[in-house]
């Protein structure tokens, strides 16, 4: 009998379904409440590139009329997290922490540019297949309109094969 599990599904159907979901879902996170309210907005540049902008609004402002903190993180969530589970697709990706340094003040529009070289992902992919897991950092700069930076961000990933 063919298919997965006796069930006569074609593995390609699915690895499709999983793509077309995914990517119906990657057009609707924009609509997701917490970066909706934010005013923030991504883009998909490439497989591995995300690019996402946040104009200062009413909404996002803090007390003393510069970029809200929270949002400045919120903006850089789930990017890398989002760039290696489509990259991996046999492995659990999750959030381990992270961490934010305010540079100077955010004012306008702010982007932050979310890439992961192929490289990268068949150094994770070796790593986590030979140590069990493995808990990748990367870094993003958020950059004003100017290209300053207005802050800087660490994110610890964990990595590893999904059990069969």
């Amino acid at each position: 009998m063919s298919g997965v599990g006796g069930l006569g599904i074609d593995l390609i159907y699915l690895q499709k379904m999983n793509t077309f979901w995914q990517r119906l879902q990657e057009r609707f996170i924009n609509f997701y409440p917490p970066l909706l309210g934010a005013g923030i907005h991504s883009y998909t540049i490439d497989e591995r590139t995300i690019r996402v902008e946040m104009k200062l609004t009413r909404l996002n402002r803090n007390i003393v009329g510069v970029h809200f903190g929270g949002s400045l993180y919120a903006m850089c969530d789930p990017w890398f997290m989002l760039i290696l589970m489509r990259a991996l697709p046999d492995y659990i990706v999750w959030d381990k922490a992270a961490s934010i340094k305010f540079v100077r003040p955010g004012r306008g529009k702010v982007t932050a540019t979310f890439y992961i070289p192929q490289e990268r992902v068949d150094e994770i992919r070796l790593a986590a297949d030979e140590e069990g897991k493995v808990e990748p950092l990367f870094t993003v700069d958020v950059l004003d309109e100017e290209d300053q930076v207005v802050a800087h961000v660490e994110k610890l990933l964990y990595v590893r094969r999904k059990k069969k």
